[in-house]
């Protein structure tokens, strides 16, 4: 019997791409499913009915699923997923934030519209859904969520300023919430995937054909990582990468720090800049401030 057979699984943006990818295979495992997408473009205009046809095509397969067309970026609207959750299946047992658009422009170019709604839509987005379930998955002591990051976040892409800020956003919010769940067994992970989805066609110069994509980077090769991080067993406070065959762990790593004791000056740092720069023997961890902050969430509920 697999471990998600009966579980709760609320997806947003699923109504393609990644999201229909992994809720196509939470569902062939037994989950009951939210399918959440307002259905818009890949810049966020309009609203269609492919929650619907995603819905549809797991009811044709034997599965539980249900729609739901509200809007991440709003927060009524975040909270209305969680709800229509608990009201058709009880409670919420997995949330997988996924929804996405892109608006890209070098930032000399790019509107202040442009990034405000990108911001919305990822960053702001996640945080209403997680929100909404949070209450949820404390009360009952479970919880697994995946927030959605990006390469372009963690490295950095041309033009995606918006889009990149979004997504490292994702992994200030998942180290905050991995050691405030962690007391309640609510798990908390990054996604950082790569795979041809329609968000691709709206980068000049990217275009993929989605009806004939290249096999490497079907999105149903990214969803394993989504259900590793959401297993019983599965990490937290982790970032997995995962597209095209290949998985792998991002972290953040530290030198060993500079002592100087009570007092400094800018000379005496610009003496050691090298020092100060090289990453040669970094490892990965704590520095002594967040080993502090760390201790003190510990004692705390």
């Amino acid at each position: 019997m697999s471990e998600f057979k009966d579980k709760v699984v609320v997806i947003t943006g699923a109504g393609g791409g990644l999201g229909k990818s992994h809720a196509l295979e939470f569902a062939l495992r037994g989950a009951k499913v939210v399918v959440n997408d307002l259905g818009g473009s890949g810049d966020g205009v309009g609203a269609s009915d492919m929650a619907d046809e995603v819905v549809n095509e797991i009811k044709e397969k034997g599965g539980i699923a249900i729609a739901s067309k509200a809007s991440v970026s709003d927060p009524a609207g975040a909270k209305s997923i969680i709800d229509d959750a608990v009201a058709e299946f009880g409670t919420v047992d997995i949330l997988v934030n996924n929804a996405g658009i892109l608006r890209d422009k070098t930032f000399k170019k790019m509107p202040l519209e442009d990034w405000d709604i990108v911001m919305d839509v990822h960053l702001n987005g996640t945080a209403y859904v997680t929100h909404a379930a949070w209450p949820i998955m404390y009360e009952k002591n479970y919880g697994r969520i995946v927030l959605t990051s990006s390469t372009s976040g963690i490295y950095g892409n041309f033009g995606q300023s918006n889009y990149g800020a979004a997504k490292m956003g994702m992994l200030g919010l998942m180290n905050v919430l991995a050691m405030e769940g962690r007391s309640k067994n609510i798990n908390v992970n990054v996604l950082s995937p790569a795979a041809a989805t329609r968000l691709i066609n709206t980068i000049p110069g990217r275009e993929v054909d989605l009806d004939n994509p290249d096999p490497m980077s079907h999105p149903k090769l990214v969803t394993p990582a989504v259900l590793l991080m959401c297993s019983e067993d599965g990490p937290t406070g982790k970032v997995i990468q995962a597209g095209n065959g290949r998985f792998s762990t991002a972290a953040v790593f530290n030198n060993v720090d500079l002592e100087f004791g009570g007092d400094v000056t800018y000379e005496e740092l610009l003496a050691k800049k090298d020092q100060l720069l090289d990453m040669s023997e970094a490892t990965e961890g704590w520095t002594w401030r967040t080993e502090m902050m760390k201790k003190a969430a510990e004692k705390k509920d």
